[in-house]
């Protein structure tokens, strides 16, 4: 019984955020944000972002941001655990010390993810000058403070479904929400592969070294 309860929790969790990898930023058209990565953004850094937000960044939902800002704010403080007197001694409180460690990388995490935000928002509105009739409909100091807004409150909620799935559910919360974005994306790389060799653009010996490689 409690093993089934614990797959429920994660399971449930996951489908949650999944689903709201569908809900839009307010101001954004997805749409023409995400022809622009199909069209020019593949293969840069954003597109590796991208592939860590689950493909959230480049349809600018209410989890563009990912957990990414989270494990940011991790690292520092395992950083500072190793430089800083302060943060070492917490380290060898124990479960106290732990505790007041992760509430500091939550705070954290809402600061790098409001700066990342406002990042992005100034971002989608360049992007109105490349791309014809424009990513956002009305930029401004509004469009910017409602962005921040959403995609911080998106980070802090993917932040809270993690650390729920590590308490009730399987295995490790974070790594299961960075997982289940990037399996999202394999059937669409799968068949955009498959395609390529029907075109003639991908040698079919090539690719069966690759998966060869793959599973070595």
């Amino acid at each position: 019984p409690e093993l089934k309860r614990r797959i429920f929790w994660t399971m449930g969790l996951l489908v949650v955020y999944r689903l709201g990898g569908h809900l839009p930023t307010p101001g954004v058209d997805g749409k023409a944000l995400t022809d622009f990565f199909d069209t020019q953004a593949q293969g840069t850094l954003f597109g590796l972002y991208d592939l860590f937000a689950g493909g959230n960044f480049k349809k600018a939902t209410i989890f563009a941001l990912g957990i990414m800002p989270y494990i940011s704010a991790s690292i520092i403080f395992q950083l500072f655990g190793s430089v800083i007197p302060y943060f070492e001694r917490l380290r060898k409180e124990g479960e106290e010390g732990q505790k007041r460690i992760s509430q500091y990388t939550r705070y954290s995490t809402v600061i790098l993810a409001a700066i990342q935000a406002y990042g992005i928002a100034f971002f989608l509105e360049s992007l109105n000058s490349q791309i014809p009739g424009g990513v956002v409909a009305t930029p401004g100091l509004a469009f910017r403070l409602l962005t921040v807004l959403t995609l911080t409150t998106g980070t802090m909620f993917v932040m809270w479904l993690g650390e729920t799935i590590t308490e009730r559910g399987i295995g490790n919360g974070i790594s299961l929400i960075i997982m289940i974005g990037i399996l999202a994306r394999s059937p669409y790389d799968i068949i955009n592969t498959i395609r390529s060799v029907q075109q003639g653009a991908l040698n079919p010996f090539i690719l069966g070294l690759i998966v060869v490689f793959m599973f070595a």
